[in-house]
């Protein structure tokens, strides 16, 4: 048991931070969103029917959607451009690992099953993390339209507006202003974590360059 939380310790806390901030996100959401309610002269909800409510679906999967955008752009601009000196680019003037065929070791009694396999599931596995980060990018962007467009009605109807389909919010500046704003702030975080790990350095952590590494070193090396 020691080993299993020594070997998934990082995986463990991560998910351990993200269903208490989830559990502060509804619980606070949820008190936010009665305040408006009582302040409209409208029924307020308990937690359940918050949960399904478009307002908490949409502020959860506007977040997620930039989220799983930045990740999966983020590997597949690091496996063709550059960063000279960055912890988090490969060497433009080196051979890295990750570039070998994986067809080489099809013989290999370790590599993955695909590897073995070879023909199209190789294809696809040797993109498969690029490809799942992107799929999670596209149900998370379908979802955060379908909450907003319910919360969207919601208040329309509160206000004798015309109500739209998920296609038609998709079509408002609403939608965009809200992915757009969590878009922005993304891609801002991982050019300052590809630039800083340049210069500064996290001893012990995989993320920086080794601390006596000099700043044109690039990678982790």
């Amino acid at each position: 048991m020691g080993n299993f939380f020594r070997n998934n310790g990082l995986t463990l806390v991560l998910l351990i931070l993200f269903a208490l901030s989830l559990v502060g996100h509804s619980i606070t959401g949820m008190r936010e969103y009665n305040d408006d309610q009582r302040e409209h002269g409208q029924e307020t909800v308990s937690y359940p029917e918050y949960l399904v409510t478009g307002a908490f679906v949409e502020s959860v999967f506007e977040n997620w959607e930039s989220e799983f955008l930045q990740m999966g752009l983020y590997v597949l601009l690091t496996a063709y451009l550059f960063q000279k000196g960055s912890a988090e680019s490969k060497d433009p003037d080196g051979e890295e690992a990750v570039d070998e065929d994986p067809r080489q070791a099809r013989d290999n009694p370790d590599a993955p099953w695909p590897v073995h396999r070879g023909g199209l599931v190789l294809k696809l596995y040797e993109n498969s993390l690029a490809l799942a980060l992107f799929a999670l990018f596209g149900l998370s962007f379908i979802l955060h339209a379908a909450g907003g467009a319910s919360a969207y009605n919601e208040e329309q109807r509160a206000h004798d507006g015309e109500t739209v389909s998920i296609l038609g919010y998709l079509a408002t500046a609403r939608f965009w202003f809200e992915s757009f704003q969590n878009w922005q702030s993304e891609f801002l975080s991982i050019a300052a974590v590809v630039v800083l790990s340049i210069f500064l350095r996290q001893r012990a952590s995989p993320e920086s360059k080794p601390v006596a590494a000099p700043h044109a070193a690039t990678g982790e090396r």
